[in-house]
């Protein structure tokens, strides 16, 4: 098991570029399988969750090919319904994503739980709703068994915005017979990625970018070659770093097209940024003071779905915030877990209050202390990095396999900005 320690207090400087999105890496290699033709993939990030993914669609049949590390070439020339391994599926939420592409090229596949981030339950019951609605019989023992003779188009009313749940009706949708209207669709970025994806192999995707999708069936995709935009998770992240320390950097190919909400919010913790073509700059002067709401009340963030605030940076915010003077309220209503890594921020100084499993009130300016921690998950493992670079004197943070699992060699950007990070193995 892998650890970071870090002594914190340097601030960063320099230039950085972030990996291809990992939430859009994942449905795209999923959706690979519904063509017999090859397909490049380009920017495809280097992270334990896309190998995993890798593994699991190369388990099917599929030919993968890497002639660079973030190029993949990926044939689905003869893909097989086998039995998926149950450990691999444990280990990320993304292997549901199977079930779309699977359903509509072949028309069966066995799926073991999946797994992921422990941040609470994680229904898959829209998943099910939608491909059952396009007119695959689903039952569960043990595993979810999946089968299907030809999908037909359907009027998809999604019972949540669920991200997954939209991209597998997407991907069943798009080799289904005649028209498919998905309705309280996700939008996210990584939607939109997929969607592109999918019409330059060939399918007829409309409204693309909007909360209803207008799906017209094709009897068949081919090849394409296509390049995974920047994850915007990860440029926030670097924008956190630079705050709560006090540095000055710029990053390159940031997708600014989608940083419209989050700027707002970050705003309102006193952190800002320049755009500069596609690219970011965060200057090392920053307000860090938390703007109250009218009449000086205390301001609430809450996460809602794209384009609103979204959960996965939710803990990098209340990292920014415990350095900006003011108070406000934290509420993630999505995931029951999301802030129980606080109290790890708690033993570092931070003055922070857990009113319950959705919510946080934090008061801040509060210097941070080097504290020994172990991740919990993907995203409040990566703010756990940004109080260590934060605090004063050497942090530890073990288990940082789970941040790998979703940013690219994150320890050696930070190097090069200037952080002083190693990665060191425990025995």
């Amino acid at each position: 098991m892998d650890k970071f320690i870090i002594n914190g207090g340097i601030p960063l400087h320099g230039e950085v570029t972030p990996g291809g999105n990992k939430n859009a890496a994942l449905p795209l290699l999923a959706a690979c399988l519904l063509t017999e033709e090859p397909v490049t993939l380009r920017n495809v990030p280097e992270i334990q969750d896309v190998k995993i993914m890798g593994e699991l669609i190369r388990s099917l049949g599929v030919e993968i090919e890497k002639p660079e590390p973030t190029t993949w070439h990926i044939h689905a020339r003869e893909i097989h319904p086998t039995a998926l391994d149950p450990d691999l599926c444990r280990k990320i939420r993304a292997s549901i994503l199977l079930a779309g592409p699977m359903v509509a090229k072949v028309g069966e596949l066995q799926l073991p739980p999946p797994g992921g981030d422990v941040i609470g339950r994680r229904r898959v019951d829209t998943h099910l709703l939608a491909l059952e609605k396009l007119g695959a019989d689903i039952c569960y023992d043990r595993a979810f068994i999946f089968r299907a003779n030809g999908l037909k188009g359907a009027d998809i009313l999604l019972d949540e915005t669920s991200v997954t749940a939209t991209e597998n009706a997407i991907m069943a949708s798009v080799l289904a017979r005649g028209t498919s209207t998905i309705r309280n669709a996700a939008s996210e970025p990584h939607i939109q990625d997929l969607c592109h994806l999918l019409n330059a192999m060939g399918a007829q995707i409309s409204n693309i970018g909007s909360n209803t999708l207008n799906i017209e069936g094709v009897p068949a995709l081919h090849g394409a070659d296509y390049e995974i935009g920047a994850d915007y998770l990860e440029v926030i992240s670097f924008v956190g770093a630079a705050a709560v320390t006090r540095g000055e950097i710029t990053i390159k190919n940031a997708g600014v097209q989608y940083l419209d909400m989050i700027r707002l919010v970050f705003e309102r913790l006193g952190v800002v940024w320049e755009e500069r073509g596609n690219d970011l700059y965060v200057p090392s002067e920053q307000k860090l003071m938390i703007e109250p709401d009218l009449g000086g009340a205390i301001p609430t963030i809450n996460v809602m779905p794209w384009p609103a605030f979204p959960t996965d940076l939710m803990s990098i915010a209340i990292v920014a915030a415990t350095q900006s003077r003011g108070t406000v309220l934290f509420h993630d209503w999505m995931y029951p877990s999301r802030m129980f890594f606080t109290d790890k921020l708690v033993a570092m100084g931070a003055q922070i209050v857990l009113c319950d499993p959705h919510r946080c009130i934090v008061q801040g300016p509060t210097p941070l202390s080097a504290e020994k921690m172990e991740s919990p998950d993907i995203r409040a493992g990566m703010a756990l990095v940004l109080a260590s670079l934060s605090a004063r004197g050497k942090s530890t943070i073990r288990n940082v396999n789970q941040i790998d699992r979703g940013y690219e060699k994150v320890d050696e950007k930070l190097r090069k900005l200037g952080a002083d990070i190693v990665r060191s193995t425990e025995e």
